[in-house]
C-alpha cells in the first residue's frame, strides 16, 4: 500500500512516499480503508524532533493521528457488525499517512449520516479540544473571549463554541484572508497580531475592560501580551505555541489580579473525555450549529507541501489528506 513516512527528523523534505506491506489485522482490531487523514501542528513539531511534550517515534515512522474511511475487515474479539461502517479513527500518534490503517476497535467513532469524512476528522482532534478548553474556561454568556490563532482548526471552532454559549468573540490572526474568516465565522471584532498596537483594538472592543476569557493558542510575545490585557479576574487558557515557546506566566501577578490560569499541561488530562465531546461536535454539526472549517487539502503524496503550509502559518482552517 501507499503510504508516507518521516525517514530522519527535519523538515517538510523528510516527509516522502514510500510502499510498506498491507496491514494485518489483530485481536480487537480492525483495518479502516482511509479516505482522509488529519494533521496537527504538534504532528509538524515531532516530524521536526522539537516537540516537548511527546516522545520521538522510532524511524522511519509514518505520521498520522486521525483518519476516516470505512472498516474493510476485522479481528477476532470485534463485532462484525463494524465491517463497512463509515468511522473516524484514533491510530494513536502514528499511521495515519495510508491507504489503510489498523486500529483499537475501542478507537472508532461511528460517524452520523448527514456529515462527510473530512469534515468527521476536522471536528474530531481540533473540535473535541475546542469544547473541552470552552467547558474548563466556563465560558459564560455575555463575556468577552479573545481567541489567539482563530482561523485555525482549534480557533475556527473556539469562536463558534463561545458564541454559542453567548459570548462576544475578538479573534486575533495575522493577514487579511485569516480576518476575513474570523469575521465571517460570526465574531464581534477581527484584530491582526501582527501589526503594532493590536492589544489596543482588543480593549478597544471590549470597551476598555479586556477580555474576560483568553484561549492562548500562539505563545510567545503573543501570548504574554494577551495576558497583559485581561481584565482583573479573567481566565487565561493555554492550548498551543505555535510561535514556537509557550507563554510565561508571572503567577505572583497572575494572583494579585485573580487571573486564573489554566496551563498547557491541561490537555493531558483531555484523552478520558475525547470520544464523547468529538460525538458531540458531530451532533452539533449535523444539527447546522458548528460549521468545520476545511481551508486546504492534499493528495497523500504531497503531505510534505501541506507540513509545510502549517508551519509557515499560511493554512485558514483544518488541512487534510485525500486519499
Amino acid at each position: 500500500m501507499r503510504v508516507v513516512q518521516v525517514t530522519r527528523f527535519g523538515g517538510p523534505e523528510v516527509l516522502v512516499p514510500a510502499e510498506a506491506p498491507d496491514p494485518v489485522v489483530g485481536q480487537d482490531q480492525v483495518v479502516v480503508d482511509v479516505a482522509v487523514a488529519g494533521i496537527t501542528f504538534v504532528e509538524t513539531q515531532i516530524r521536526r524532533g522539537v516537540d516537548r511534550w511527546h516522545d520521538r517515534p522510532e524511524l522511519p515512522y509514518v505520521p498520522g493521528g486521525m483518519v476516516a474511511g470505512r472498516v474493510s475487515s476485522v479481528g477476532a474479539g470485534v463485532d462484525p457488525g463494524w465491517s463497512g461502517r463509515r468511522v473516524i479513527a484514533d491510530t494513536g500518534r502514528t499511521g495515519g499517512f495510508a491507504e489503510q490503517a489498523v486500529v483499537d476497535v475501542d478507537g472508532l467513532i461511528p460517524v452520523p449520516q448527514g456529515l462527510g469524512l473530512p469534515e468527521a476528522v476536522a471536528l474530531h482532534t481540533d473540535g473535541s479540544t475546542a469544547l473541552g478548553l470552552v467547558e474548563r474556561a466556563r465560558v459564560s454568556p455575555g463575556e468577552w473571549v479573545l481567541i489567539e490563532a482563530a482561523a485555525g482548526g482549534v480557533g475556527s471552532l473556539l469562536v463558534q463554541l463561545a458564541q454559542l454559549a453567548g459570548a462576544r468573540v475578538v479573534g486575533a490572526a495575522r493577514g487579511a484572508r485569516k480576518l476575513d474568516l474570523i469575521r465571517d465565522l460570526g465574531a464581534d471584532a477581527a484584530v491582526d497580531y501582527s501589526e503594532p498596537g493590536w492589544t489596543e483594538q482588543v480593549r478597544q472592543a471590549t470597551g476598555g475592560a479586556g477580555p474576560d476569557v483568553v484561549f492562548d493558542g500562539v505563545g510567545g510575545e503573543i501570548g504574554r501580551a494577551a495576558f497583559e490585557i485581561t481584565r482583573d479576574g479573567a481566565r487565561f487558557s493555554m492550548h498551543g505555541a505555535s510561535s514556537g515557546d509557550t507563554t510565561v506566566i508571572d503567577h505572583a501577578q497572575a494572583r494579585r489580579r485573580g487571573v486564573t490560569v489554566l496551563g498547557i499541561e491541561q490537555l493531558f488530562e483531555f484523552g478520558p473525555h475525547m470520544r464523547r465531546w468529538a460525538e458531540q461536535m458531530m451532533s452539533e454539526a449535523v444539527a447546522g450549529r458548528i460549521r468545520p472549517v476545511i481551508g486546504q487539502t492534499f493528495p497523500l503524496e504531497r503531505a510534505a507541501e501541506a507540513h509545510a503550509l502549517i508551519e509557515a502559518r499560511s493554512a485558514a482552517g483544518k488541512t487534510l489528506l485525500l486519499l
